[in-house]
């Protein structure tokens, strides 16, 4: 079962503000009926503030209600109360400043053994921008008289299963560039 937030603080404000037995509330923070009768004692959790699991969405009053009612009643976390965290982007990878100065060169090895390979593609591989693959591509990038195309796999900057991974998908987009029919005898006479 899944806690709410701040499980004593929330322990504290339901025992101050409902007439909840100490089962229902140790149940429903998940701390043993004793921990919950000493907070009420006075014993354990002096000076923690109160957390109300109702105004933050963890209860509804209904729920609460129906507990003082009926004490085998049980409550329940509201379904989306809890903030589920956010999957994680991978963002951009980080390079050692030993190996940026590479980049160039392997952007232009890329450009030139894999053209089917988009700019955000090889930006991932590599770990760079697109405004820096298009000053490489049209040989406006500061220092494109010492760019010279190397693989990225032996610079370090990807990996091998990486690159053929995108090579493959690469080439399985439908706009991908095909090469030219190869001429048949028939048709070249």
């Amino acid at each position: 079962m899944t806690l709410p937030l701040m499980p004593k603080a929330t322990a504290v404000w339901l025992i101050d503000k409902t007439a909840l037995t100490f089962e229902q509330i140790a149940d429903f923070v998940g701390m043993h009926p004793l921990e919950v009768q000493a907070i009420a004692d006075g014993e354990v959790a002096q000076g923690i503030v109160g957390y109300d699991p109702i105004a933050n969405g963890q209860l509804t009053r209904e729920q609460v209600e129906k507990a003082e009612n009926d004490p085998a009643a049980r409550l329940s976390l509201v379904e989306s109360s809890i903030p589920q965290p956010k999957p994680r982007s991978k963002g951009a990878r980080y390079t050692p400043v030993s190996k940026r100065n590479d980049r160039p060169d392997a952007i232009a090895w890329l450009l030139r053994h894999h053209p089917e390979l988009p700019d955000p593609v090889v930006g991932k591989l590599v770990g760079t921008t697109k405004e820096t693959i298009a000053k490489v591509r049209d040989r406006t990038h500061w220092n494109s008289a010492n760019i010279k195309p190397r693989d990225p796999v032996i610079l370090g900057l990807c990996t091998q299963s990486d690159l053929n991974a995108a090579i493959i998908a690469a080439g399985d987009r439908p706009d991908a560039a095909m090469p030219p029919p190869a001429l048949e005898e028939d048709d070249a006479a």
